[in-house]
């Protein structure tokens, strides 16, 4: 449709997660407009991250050398791991500020429509750091939905068996939520996860 160099940015555009054909035109023409350094300056981060960005030996988080920042850090418990999905998954639970152990990433989730099992996840990984960091507590941290969950069962069966306690995060309501507008499911989990009051 456009001169050869504008339909390869787009269609390259068009393959980033979450960009659909109109927006990978939109970003495309807002790139041509502004000035040659800005467009060099975002092409310079993009092959900079190639580069220097790379997965932590341990746990696989996003890192610059062997080891993530947070595997490197002494202070942290090697006692508890948070399994997450992804390593965004780390920023949200570290702004909660309530956990302090260590991470393990799966890079992904079960999703047998699109063909993700088990072995295309760091799960071997998780098991073979059990024993040398003397993992006594590993909290399942996947997304609540149908993959989330599936990953999250798979995880338990294995671990139960291994001496480890295994944790689940809880979900439920938000704050500030109405009962009225909560789904079954969401509301079923929140009766679930319910906890003693402390009246203290």
């Amino acid at each position: 449709m456009y001169a050869g160099p504008v339909q390869d940015l787009i269609d390259e555009l068009g393959r980033l997660p979450g960009v659909g054909p109109k927006s990978a035109q939109r970003i495309a023409f807002h790139l041509l407009k502004v000035p040659t350094d800005d467009a060099l300056r975002l092409s310079r981060a993009i092959v900079q991250a190639k580069e220097r960005v790379t997965f932590c030996t341990r746990c696989f988080n996003l890192a610059e050398g062997q080891e993530c920042s947070i595997c490197a850090d002494d202070r942290r418990d090697p006692s508890v791991i948070c399994v997450v999905e992804e390593s965004r998954d780390i920023v949200a639970v570290e702004k909660t500020g309530e956990f302090r152990g260590r991470y393990h990433v799966l890079q992904g989730a079960i999703s047998p429509i699109e063909g993700i099992g088990p072995d295309q996840l760091r799960v071997k990984e998780l098991l073979a750091r059990l024993e040398p960091e003397g993992v006594q507590e590993v909290i399942l941290c996947t997304n609540p939905n149908i993959e989330g969950e599936a990953t999250a069962m798979y995880l338990g069966r294995l671990l139960k068996p291994l001496g480890v306690k295994v944790t689940r995060i809880a979900s439920g309501l938000p704050v500030g939520g109405d009962l009225e507008y909560a789904d079954e499911l969401t509301l079923g989990r929140a009766l679930e996860g319910r906890r003693e009051v402390d009246a203290g």
